[in-house]
């Protein structure tokens, strides 16, 4: 997926429901891109107008920056380096793509977005959280999703996940099991301090139980009961 998704819905003589933004985080092998899946297919049967995304990329500009984050042959790249270059593309993503798609009355779906800064370099490489939100905010203007869906699994269960995948690690991925345990930690204090945001969910499970705790919780609780159109 190399640029962000549009995905065509039928019009409905409806009013229309307000354009959230919506992001899927958590530790790689999690099961994000299958729930953001999920969604993309409930919105697509109630008549909501929705794009995918993903992060880094999302954009023609992004995804040239995603190749040279996630390239193993990166490996020297510094710290500060890789936050600048992920915020890069989360600012060409956030002008370009979200901002003018929530504009439109469009739902914006995203796998990761600036939590995965405050989790992977902040809580994994250890720098200044606070340091960290404030180049976020100038990043996005600001710009924050509306709900948070973090993913939470054990990191022997994302890497026996990530195992059965073909083709070689990217650069992240091969970083080591104390990376991830960090990284997953702090989405799990991310999502503690912000209780209202986030909805944690158990990625232990099964995946059909996974889907049906996230329509419950999510697409019944929060869509559904505040409006949301119902397909035909």
């Amino acid at each position: 997926m190399t640029q962000a998704r549009r995905k065509q819905t039928a019009k409905h003589d409806r009013p229309s429901f307000p354009a959230r933004f919506i992001s899927f985080e958590g530790i790689d092998g999690c099961g994000k891109s299958t729930l953001m899946e999920h969604l993309s297919r409930w919105l697509a049967e109630a008549g909501i107008p929705f794009i995918q995304t993903r992060e880094p990329g999302g954009t023609r500009i992004g995804e040239r920056v995603r190749e040279l984050l996630l390239d193993p042959a990166s490996a020297g790249m510094s710290g500060r380096a890789e936050v600048l270059l992920y915020s890069a593309s989360r600012a060409q993503l956030t002008d370009e793509v979200i901002v003018p798609a929530i504009r439109q009355g469009t739902w914006v779906l995203t796998d990761r977005f600036m939590d995965a800064t405050f989790a992977y370099q902040g809580f994994g490489r250890g720098f200044d959280l606070e340091r960290l939100k404030a180049i976020q905010a100038w990043t996005t203007g600001d710009v924050r999703p509306d709900k948070t869906i973090l993913l939470d699994c054990a990191i022997e269960t994302a890497l026996e996940r990530m195992g059965s995948r073909n083709g070689e690690k990217d650069r992240i991925e091969q970083e080591n099991l104390e990376f991830h345990r960090k990284v997953r930690q702090g989405y799990l204090d991310l999502a503690r301090s912000e209780p209202e945001r986030f909805l944690v969910l158990d990625a232990e499970m099964p995946l059909e139980e996974v889907v049906e705790q996230f329509h419950q919780k999510f697409w019944l609780a929060e869509v559904e009961g505040q409006g949301a159109p119902e397909g035909d």
